[in-house]
């Protein structure tokens, strides 16, 4: 192929208690075109990151295309790569696994169909630039996963939601960093939150996909929200005041937008007005689980 279009959903990872293994697919999107052109390389940006984000080979797609093409013995061919970006940079909502998942499905694109890439390729190239699975691989597969990585490389397994899951992202105007967000968190914590995360983190995955009535219990979290909550004090307050009235709120990823996991659509609207009336300038965004993932030229990427 000479032109590809990857579409990618947005993603939340940790969902309260998995930390740096559970992720989720959302009903929010970026869309990236690659076209192979004749020289030099052009980069155009609409939407998030048009003024910010960089047009040149340290652009992100680009990296990471490039690392495919690289690893499978290819030269990387002359693009023209296109950003309709929606997912909002610097909210805790995947932009950066979005960027690398979209990357990785235009280079399999390009590389097709002289070269397939397994599923297990497309996670492994991911994870390299990402740094860790739990936003690439609901990115690149849709869905709840839980991702972990062992000696042979990253791995995932994809489960299905529970279809009266109706999740809501609010958005706040401001960004935190990734980075300073891991700093933050201690390299220990106290042998009670180690076993009260595992407690919860088994339960929701059950909540998630058989019992969402659980959710409030299954969402709470003692290994990373209470350590970064003095960054982000809206993020912190908002949870706080969302779960007093009954809300599975939590942090989405890294923040600082909060993810609320609800059974039930009318409690989401009631849960978007509370936090109409103590942030206004903040978003609501009413989603739905994305689970098809990451496509190219509307194929997904995933075979499940």
């Amino acid at each position: 192929m000479t032109k590809v279009l990857a579409r990618i959903p947005a993603t939340s990872a940790n969902l309260g208690p998995g930390f740096d293994t559970l992720g989720m697919a959302l009903s929010f999107y970026d869309e990236y075109e690659a076209e192979v052109i004749d020289s030099g390389l052009e980069i155009v940006i609409h939407g998030e990151g048009k003024d910010t984000a960089p047009t040149d080979e340290t652009n992100l797609i680009y990296k990471t295309m490039k690392l495919v093409f690289d690893a499978n013995g290819k030269k990387m061919p002359n693009i023209r790569l296109t950003c309709h970006n929606n997912i909002p940079h610097g909210r805790g909502m995947g932009s950066s696994g979005a960027a690398v998942a979209g990357g990785v499905m235009l280079a399999a694109g390009l590389l097709a169909p002289e070269i397939e890439l397994s599923e297990q390729q497309l996670l492994e190239y991911g994870t390299e630039l990402e740094g860790h699975p739990d936003n690439v691989a609901p990115a690149l597969f849709g869905g709840l996963t839980i991702a972990w990585v062992d000696e042979t490389g990253p791995h995932h397994k994809k489960l299905a939601v529970h279809r009266g899951l109706s999740p809501l992202v609010l958005v706040p105007p401001h960004q935190m960093s990734t980075k300073l967000a891991r700093s933050l968190q201690p390299e220990s914590v106290p042998h009670t939150d180690a076993v009260f995360n595992v407690s919860r983190s088994a339960l929701l995955v059950a909540a998630l996909t058989q019992s969402p009535e659980l959710l409030l219990a299954a969402t709470e979290d003692r290994l990373h929200q209470n350590y970064r909550a003095s960054a982000m004090p809206e993020t912190s307050e908002l949870i706080e005041a969302l779960r007093a009235e009954g809300h599975p709120a939590v942090v989405s990823g890294a923040g600082p937008s909060v993810l609320v996991l609800e059974d039930d659509p009318a409690k989401r609207l009631r849960a978007v007005e509370l936090t109409e009336q103590k942030f206004p300038q903040w978003r609501a965004l009413t989603l739905a689980v994305d689970v098809k993932g990451a496509s190219v030229n509307g194929q997904s990427g995933s075979g499940s």
